[in-house]
């Protein structure tokens, strides 16, 4: 179906439901979510034309001299709100930033999705299919994180007094049109997951970013709040975003070897191999955050070590073994991103270092099963075993050497993104922490 077709679609199931507000969704540099709301007599408008925004006033866009940018609502994105959602049926769409000129607009980060995906297509890839498992926390307030439950991995009722909203949530996002593949309470107290069913990288992203606020409604509803934030308790695990990804052409699954005693084909281990010598370049936009350095430490699940297994949960990326030879189901699985990073940058980065490992074959080393959590330094230093960077500043002086990373975000968006981390990075370490006070006060 054309554009031009779907938007006439969109105008009659919108005139016939008697829909009368949609709300144009897109995201800043960081991943955080902007919209703009208009009323059914402006969509024919908008859909033809565009709206106008104020670039100037969004994190990572425009100078204010150069501020003006439109949104171009993406017909295929076009979702009606369920009437539990909001307390009215209302749509949704999300976009594209275009310049006054109609020229993609450089600092808008689900271009550079698509550009990335353009690279891949080049290549013969015409399908890079991801599947989040996203993790967060229910707290009883957004100020003081206060767990709802004291459950444990896979735990049910009574421990898991969350469950009734995981099933809202997941009946929400049913009715959007976001298939969920299974949820379950995870190895922390109040920690929740909801994977998401396999679906291409740009459709997928579009779904990240609205299954997060579904959750987030959802919670406040019932006078929570939910969490995303990478280590929100101390001593316990924080939360992740494995992403399992492959690659296709056509139908065909390019990871899937059937003659591989791991079903792994040389596109896969090239792939994989990419990742491996990547990740601490991109580690930054996966991990965006201060706090997510904080998770990633040993001894609580998360990956830290850079290396690949086939079934050691402690590799940085691991090949699932469910449905053993079966091609479709043929992937790794990336355990390092978490779900507070923008999931456009953070799939264009992961496929862009995959895509290098492809381009330049490189080799695969052999796959670490040992718990490398047990291992001393000599024996991680034995094995090749580097780690990821221990803070955002090790991280984002990594990123600013990365020419892998500055070609797949697009000039604009690597200054202002490292631009921002840097400012990040200063105000975080110019605080003055609970943790110092209570540790040096009484003896300095």
């Amino acid at each position: 179906m054309t554009d031009r077709n779907r938007a006439k679609e969109i105008l009659n199931i919108v005139n016939k439901k008697d829909i009368r507000f949609i709300k144009l969704c897109f995201v800043d540099i960081l991943g955080q979510l902007k919209s703009i709301s208009i009323s059914r007599r402006e969509l024919e408008h908008a859909l033809r034309d565009g709206m106008g925004l104020d670039g100037s006033s969004i994190e990572g866009f425009a100078r204010i001299y150069e501020s003006d940018l439109l949104f171009m609502p993406d017909p295929e994105t076009f979702k009606l709100m369920p009437a539990a959602f909001d307390g009215s049926q209302s749509a949704i769409m999300f976009g594209d930033i275009v310049t006054p000129q109609g020229e993609h607009y450089p600092g808008d980060t689900r271009y550079v999705l698509k550009q990335n995906l353009k690279k891949a297509a080049g290549l013969g890839f015409d399908g890079f299919m991801a599947g989040p498992e996203l993790e967060y926390f229910y707290f009883s307030n957004s100020s003081k994180p206060e767990a709802l439950d004291n459950g444990g991995y896979f735990d049910t009722v009574p421990l898991d007094e969350s469950t009734d909203l995981r099933k809202e949530t997941i009946l929400l996002l049913e009715d959007l049109d976001i298939p969920v593949e299974y949820s379950h309470h995870e190895v922390a107290p109040s920690q929740h997951e909801i994977d998401l069913r396999y679906s291409n990288a740009l459709a997928m992203a579009d779904k990240v970013i609205l299954y997060k606020v579904v959750v987030k409604q959802v919670a406040s509803k019932h006078n929570c709040y939910a969490s995303f934030m990478p280590k929100p308790l101390n001593g316990v695990n924080g939360s992740g975003m494995h992403v399992h990804q492959s690659l296709f052409k056509g139908e065909r699954n390019t990871f899937f070897d059937k003659n591989d005693t791991a079903y792994l084909s040389q596109t896969a281990r090239h792939y994989t191999a990419g990742i491996l010598k990547h990740v601490r370049e991109i580690c930054a936009v996966t991990n965006q955050w201060v706090n997510s350095y904080k998770r990633l430490v040993p001894g609580f699940e998360a990956p830290v070590y850079i290396a690949w297994a086939r079934s050691n949960r402690s590799a940085l990326v691991r090949v699932p073994q469910l449905r053993i030879g079966a091609e479709k189901s043929s992937r790794i699985e990336c355990r390092f991103p978490d779900p507070a990073c923008n999931p456009y940058l953070a799939f264009s980065v992961m496929l862009a270092a995959g895509l290098d490992g492809i381009k330049r074959n490189l080799p695969l080393a052999k796959p670490v099963e040992a718990d490398i959590y047990e291992m001393d330094h000599l024996e991680r230093k034995a094995n090749k075993i580097e780690t990821l960077p221990g803070s955002l500043l090790e991280a984002i002086e990594e990123a600013e050497k990365s020419k892998l990373l500055r070609e797949a975000l697009g000039e604009h968006v690597f200054e202002k993104f490292i631009e921002n981390k840097r400012i990040e990075w200063d105000n975080y370490r110019t605080q003055v922490t609970d943790y110092e006070v209570n540790r040096y006060l009484p003896i300095l």
